[in-house]
């Protein structure tokens, strides 16, 4: 599946007017001896990127009687419950155990049904699939969709228009559909980086494997980076377009969460602060001058646990 700069351009045509252009920091060299730009995509409505794929999807297809039906670890839900709102649709979020009270309060507050649908994502996710069978309703998909994918690239298009001439751009990774579509758009010309914690690594994994794989979850930030497999689409879009995936520690999110917190007074989940962690602790170091550009794409953090991290 190849994924063009035109299909991405006319994704933003159709949701402009339902997201945030979200803003851009350019930073002089407070992390490296090059500057660093950071896309401020935590700033988008629902806390995450994840809005712009929603919205990409509602407004690409018709939607049932049934409604809408995704699972999530809790940003994609939210994403959707607004989405599904703002265009008067009826949804069903379908998330795992692990999901975080204060993502979970995010969907309900956009009028969604949620559904707690087992330990982990892939049981909610079957939850979900097992849901639109029986109801007819349409199924979003967090990342292994086009329509997704497409979506989410359109943080690409923006960010490369308020800060040009980037080198590379860091962009955590879950299941993969804000790199395949950020890739996507800069496809031959920026160095794309994806990050992933050491305790989920599935797009590392199946790039390594040379096909999508499964693998084991455990990391703080796993209610948004916690996918147990890419996917086709997502690894063959990845395949061709990613550098390669850089790996992070649970303690490195932490300290970026802290930094983030202690220099801009930004709360970031842990999922948010990843890229930034692969730039901070050395996971990905970059040439000297390179003009580095980092994704903090959610912000959906219990305060209380940030309180914890930033005060300990």
């Amino acid at each position: 599946m190849i994924i063009t700069r035109a299909d991405i351009e006319a994704a933003h045509a159709r949701i402009a007017p339902h997201i945030r252009r979200t803003p851009v920091l350019n930073l002089g060299d407070a992390f490296h001896d090059g500057p660093v730009s950071l896309k401020l995509e935590f700033l988008q409505h629902a806390g995450s990127f994840k809005t712009r794929g929603a919205f990409n999807t509602l407004l690409s297809n018709e939607v049932p009687a049934a409604g809408v039906a995704a699972a999530s670890g809790g940003n994609h839900g939210a994403a959707v419950a607004y989405a599904a709102k703002q265009l008067g649709v009826k949804a069903r979020i379908f998330v795992p155990e692990i999901s975080s009270p204060a993502k979970i309060a995010v969907i309900r507050s956009h009028g969604a049904e949620v559904v707690i649908g087992g330990a982990r994502y892939a049981d909610a996710q079957a939850a979900c699939d097992l849901y639109v069978a029986e109801s007819g309703a349409l199924r979003i998909h967090p990342f292994g969709a086009e329509s997704t994918v497409i979506g989410q690239g359109t943080a690409a298009l923006e960010w490369e228009q308020d800060a040009p001439g980037l080198d590379t751009v860091l962009v955590a990774v879950g299941g993969g559909g804000l790199i395949s579509g950020v890739s996507s758009w800069w496809a031959g010309g920026v160095k794309v980086v994806g990050v992933e914690p050491e305790g989920s690594r599935a797009l590392h994994a199946s790039l390594e494997a040379g096909r999508p794989v499964d693998v084991e979850v455990d990391s703080v930030a796993a209610d948004s980076l916690g996918a147990k497999n890419t996917g086709d689409l997502v690894y063959g879009i990845c395949r061709e377009t990613v550098d390669h995936v850089a790996l992070v520690t649970d303690a490195a999110i932490r300290d970026a969460q802290r930094l983030l917190w202690r220099d801009y007074r930004i709360a970031s989940e842990p999922g948010g602060a990843a890229a930034l962690a692969a730039l901070v602790s050395g996971a990905y170091k970059p040439g000297s001058g390179e003009r580095v550009g980092v994704l903090l794409c959610g912000a959906n953090v219990e305060l209380s646990k940030l309180a914890e991290i930033t005060h300990p």
